[in-house]
């Protein structure tokens, strides 16, 4: 995962875990997390299982744990006393560490690019269970270790970060598990750390919005006043993102607006998040994209909207018939 230049980071991202078992994995971030500067907390560990070991060690290091059974309950009804319990701990990511239990699709929309897994093996390959037999009756010279975002389709959510680990001669499944286990809890730290950190790094978040910028018709990317620019082809531009502009210490998206009224009501009702970018006049606005809170449905409303004021009337006009049918 390519990071270029970060904002400030503030306070570390909030975790929680979820285990069904030792709990290792869990170890492992925990004991990353306490490193100088890290950018995560654990704030809770939870479990399926009452009898989990993992909570016994979570417990001993002083981080709240919380169990409940899912035996006589319904899947959507112990997810939902899971996510009670995670949002009651502040937290604000979701890490699955050896958790023996499908989630449903209730539970992995609402943290959607928040809920993460680590998987042993190099996906795609050998989604589900025995990954280490799959490897070593396909004769592999290479197995691992994947961690991924959680999506409805099993281990197949965005690959976040991998590591090799190469198949011995000899190897057994349990000799081999045992190695890719050594390589899960180093790799599944240093992912996490990078996910957290993404809403704070440039490269992320002007590829974040050049997606969305690019999604408008007829749109082009060019580079003006130093800044990735945004406009419509052999046309007006529709957006900039500032990066640390004139030392300014921000990175934001500018975006057309309908003049000086709406731009003073906006940094009025957050000045955190609006400001009036230098140079650019009353009718323009600057969003931080810094924050590490960004609403990127927001950021496509107003990346829409600043299209539509510089777009040709010919072709706003094909683009709403055509959204009449």
């Amino acid at each position: 995962m390519k990071l270029g230049k970060r904002a400030t980071l503030g306070k570390p991202a909030k975790v929680a875990v979820l285990i069904s078992g030792k709990g290792t994995n869990m170890a492992a971030l925990l004991y990353a997390s306490r490193v100088p500067e890290a950018p995560y907390a654990i704030v809770l560990v939870a479990s399926n299982d009452p009898h989990a070991p993992g909570l016994a060690v979570a417990e001993g290091e002083g981080i709240p744990t919380f169990a409940l059974s899912h035996t006589g309950m319904s899947r959507s009804d112990h997810d939902a006393a899971m996510d009670a319990a995670i949002r009651a701990s502040g937290a604000e990511y979701v890490a699955l560490a050896g958790y023996m239990r499908v989630l449903g699709s209730q539970f992995v929309s609402d943290w959607s690019g928040r809920l993460t897994n680590v998987h042993p093996s190099l996906l795609p390959k050998y989604p589900g269970l025995h990954t280490h037999r799959a490897a070593l009756a396909a004769g592999d010279a290479k197995a691992g270790c994947s961690v991924h975002l959680v999506t409805d389709e099993l281990d197949a959510g965005e690959v976040l970060g991998q590591t090799e680990v190469a198949v011995l001669a000899g190897d057994t499944e349990e000799t081999l598990a045992a190695r890719v286990l050594i390589a899960e809890h180093q790799l599944y730290p240093r992912v996490l750390s990078e996910l957290v950190s993404r809403p704070y790094h440039a490269d992320w978040l002007v590829d974040q919005v050049r997606q969305l910028a690019l999604a408008q018709p007829q749109a082009e990317e060019t580079v003006s006043h130093g800044m990735p620019c945004f406009g419509i082809i052999k046309g007006k531009k529709f957006a900039w993102v500032s990066v640390d502009h004139h030392s300014d210490g921000k990175i934001a998206l500018l975006a057309r607006i309908s003049g000086v009224d709406e731009q003073a009501q906006l940094i009025e009702v957050d000045p955190q998040r609006y400001y009036r970018p230098p140079y650019f006049g009353a009718g323009w606005i600057g969003i931080r994209l810094d924050l590490g809170d960004t609403d990127w449905n927001a950021i496509r409303d107003w990346l829409s909207r600043s299209w539509r004021s510089v777009a040709p009337r010919k072709l706003t006009g094909l683009i709403d018939a055509a959204e009449q049918f």
